[in-house]
């Protein structure tokens, strides 16, 4: 396939907000050994973007400087000893940086077919979110069936991919956000309670209930000393980001005595191969429900890559419940 020089793509003009992605053009990527060239036609919007427009999370080593973590589109050029995949297969990725341009350039190990029945628009906004639920709700924290699950943030992109993976494989569970509509989507997603943490206390109502087996947390600060009393007796919390800072005390004899664990991962810097055994274990038990209709990514609102500044100003007001799409094809 023939493909252009350069292509338009956002880049960071300097740390700060929004106002410092700007558009620019830059060569399309070029595939090394076992790589894919995407041209892609939606990008997802996620909060390590506004991290790394920030100055707070910098790509790493090899990787594009280009923001852009998920995308979906069409394989315009494969590397040497990719057999899998080929030109002109339609398809959605994990990436490393750069999904906010036209091409992208990823693993192929990070690639994944769009589910049947399923637009780029939706596929496109599939890979971090369902990246990271799985492989630290089930692979890390080994959530089970008839287990009491709490999630904050329930509204967010990984709350609501949490809360729909969680119940349909039989967990109970609860969440928490910050407004009646929000803590109702999460009743409509499969939450059996929503917690406005605004009006109450997650922790008396958890305790209430024997206590979380598992939670998944993205605030951090304050919350921690209070997940560890929300959970129940060899319970497990997993931190997956650090909204109110990555430091607090901490009294860690309750934590001895109740024999609970504390762990924890971020995505982007794991090994390619770490990547794609997720990938395996996504497609093999989640993308078959993707494609039978059972569970989907909740859609916010879609902006032009053009407008990207307005898309990230949108996810950092927090008024959006699920997933913000950029369409990079015009």
């Amino acid at each position: 396939m023939d493909l252009p020089d350069t292509m338009r793509a956002i880049e960071i003009s300097e740390p700060g907000g929004p106002e410092v992605l700007r558009e620019v053009r830059r060569p399309v990527p070029v595939p090394g050994a076992g790589q894919v060239v995407i041209r892609l036609s939606y990008a997802g919007v996620n909060r390590p973007d506004a991290l790394q427009r920030a100055g707070a999370y910098n790509p790493p080593p090899g990787a594009s400087d280009l923001p852009g973590l998920e995308g979906a589109g069409t394989i315009v050029d494969v590397g040497a000893g990719v057999s899998r995949w080929a030109v002109g297969d339609k398809v959605c990725a994990l990436f490393p940086g750069g999904a906010y341009a036209e091409y992208a350039l990823t693993d192929a190990g990070q690639v994944l077919p769009v589910p049947e029945n399923m637009a780029l628009r939706e596929a496109a906004c599939l890979p971090e979110t369902f990246f990271t639920v799985w492989s630290n709700v089930f692979m890390r924290g080994g959530l089970t069936a008839g287990e009491r699950f709490l999630v904050h943030g329930g509204s967010s992109g990984i709350g609501t991919t949490a809360i729909q993976l969680a119940h349909i494989f039989g967990a109970r569970v609860f969440a928490t956000a910050g407004s009646d509509e929000k803590c109702a989507a999460c009743l409509r997603l499969g939450a059996e309670r929503a917690i406005n943490y605004r009006d109450d206390d997650f922790v008396k109502i958890l305790q209430a209930e024997g206590g979380a087996n598992l939670i998944l947390d993205m605030v951090g600060g304050d919350y921690l000393p209070r997940n560890l009393k929300a959970l129940a007796e060899d319970g497990r919390l997993v931190q997956i980001a650090f909204l109110q800072g990555p430091k607090v005390a901490v009294n860690f004899a309750p934590l001895m005595m109740r024999r609970l664990t504390i762990t924890g991962s971020t995505l982007r810097p794991q090994t390619d191969a770490a990547k794609a055994a997720i990938a395996t274990q996504l497609e093999r038990e989640v993308w078959p429900l993707l494609s039978a209709g059972k569970l989907a990514p909740v859609m916010d609102s879609e902006f032009p890559l053009r407008e990207v500044s307005l898309a990230h100003a949108r996810m950092e007001s927090s008024a959006h419940i699920g997933k913000i799409v950029l369409q990079i094809a015009e």
